[in-house]
């Protein structure tokens, strides 16, 4: 076997360089007080956040530029990330919204023709903290055991107790507004692929780039509105639909969101995703509440309740939304999530208003759910 110094002699000296990573020891340091040793990779800075893992085993990029995490530290259960670099293309947000990124196997060098960047160089221009040589199975199972909470990364010379102190002053998201640190400043206009056949309302609330191409893709003309539009300014526009985005947070703590819903809920075809299913739930009298450790990654069975079929989904959410019953007037369940039953659709007929707790777009993910798409321009050619 080649000495890594021989091998080090061949590459260029651009991949050299990106090879030299100079670590920092750190640890991250939970508010129960458990403790993980670690090395940061890029430029070191306090940072706190709840911890989440993430199961994908692809699609890093988009993960890390994904609005819904914002105010989260995320841990990578697959253990190479790194490896694909870091291009212009797949970005799902305009810059990352996360603490911190943490791994077992940082790898430096990208092996992927599309990667214009590796992740450090990007990570530090973005000022957020890689963490790499962590336990991510540990880490893993201790969530799923104690449950999502906060932590810190800190560097090793930090005390245990300072660092715990600083865990346990952190900012969670448990009623916690985090969408009007991601949504749009000023409304735009995401223009359609081809003709614009349709006219739809988006409201961000940390909308992900790829939802926008699948609703240009399918002829439709996007005006991005920030999160909290009056439902009168859109209803003004006179669209066929509305959508309402993924995004980050406490749902219950968005009054703002939930009242636009209101206004315009059986005046308009509406659909909504993640963020956007819990406050529809919220808008027709369901409640929300928080799941011990969230649903996060890229391969999450759902069944559809109306055909049958099992779907393999992306999925990015903390909170979810309460079991209908006869009170709440006619809304139904429409799609549950097979690993522990929880509602994963539900749809309000006579409003024309359906969600899915789920990301059909996935970025990353498998694409069993883009129908959901294509029903929701059914829906609004229904009600033209």
């Amino acid at each position: 076997m080649k000495s890594p110094t021989l091998l080090r002699l061949r590459l260029p000296v651009a991949l050299v360089k990106l090879m030299d990573v100079q670590l920092v020891k750190s640890k991250l340091v939970f508010e129960t007080g458990k403790i993980f040793a670690g090395n940061c990779f890029t430029i070191l800075q306090n940072c706190s956040g709840e911890l989440v893992f993430n199961t994908a085993m692809s699609g890093y990029q988009e993960i890390i530029t994904d609005p819904s995490y914002c105010g989260q530290m995320v841990c990578m259960t697959y253990p190479h990330i790194g490896n694909t670099g870091i291009n212009p293309e797949d970005m799902e947000g305009k810059r990352p919204y996360m603490s911190a990124m943490l791994m077992k196997d940082y790898q430096p060098v990208p092996s992927n023709w599309r990667a214009t960047e590796s992740l450090k160089s990007y990570l530090d221009k973005n000022e957020l903290v890689g963490i790499s040589d962590l336990d991510t199975r540990a880490i893993t199972r201790y969530v799923r055991e104690q449950g999502a909470m906060r932590a810190v990364i800190v560097p090793a010379t930090v005390s245990d107790e300072d660092a715990i102190a600083q865990a346990k002053k952190s900012e969670g998201v448990v009623g916690k507004d985090w969408v009007m640190t991601v949504t749009t400043k000023d409304h735009y206009v995401y223009p359609s692929v081809g003709e614009a056949k349709y006219r739809v309302a988006v409201l961000d609330c940390g909308v992900k780039t790829n939802i926008l191409r699948q609703l240009a893709g399918l002829n439709c003309e996007l005006f991005v509105y920030p999160a909290n539009t009056p439902a009168q300014t859109v209803l003004d526009r006179n669209v066929d639909g509305v959508f309402i985005s993924n995004g980050p947070g406490d749902p219950a703590t968005l009054g703002y969101a939930i009242d636009f819903i209101k206004g315009v809920l059986g005046k308009k075809p509406l659909f909504g995703i993640c963020l956007g299913h819990q406050l529809l739930g919220l808008a027709v009298g369901l409640k929300t509440y928080k799941l011990k450790f969230g649903h996060h990654g890229a391969n999450h069975p759902i069944q559809n309740l109306f055909t049958g079929k099992i779907e393999i989904t992306s999925q990015n959410h903390g909170f979810n939304v309460e079991e209908p019953t006869a009170q709440h007037g006619g809304i139904s369940v429409t799609h549950r999530n097979l690993n522990d039953h929880t509602v994963a659709g539900i749809a309000d007929v006579k409003n024309k208003a359906f969600s899915v707790q789920y990301h059909p777009e996935a970025a990353p993910g498998p694409h069993d759910s883009n129908y959901l798409f294509h029903d929701f321009i059914r829906l609004i050619e229904e009600s033209r």
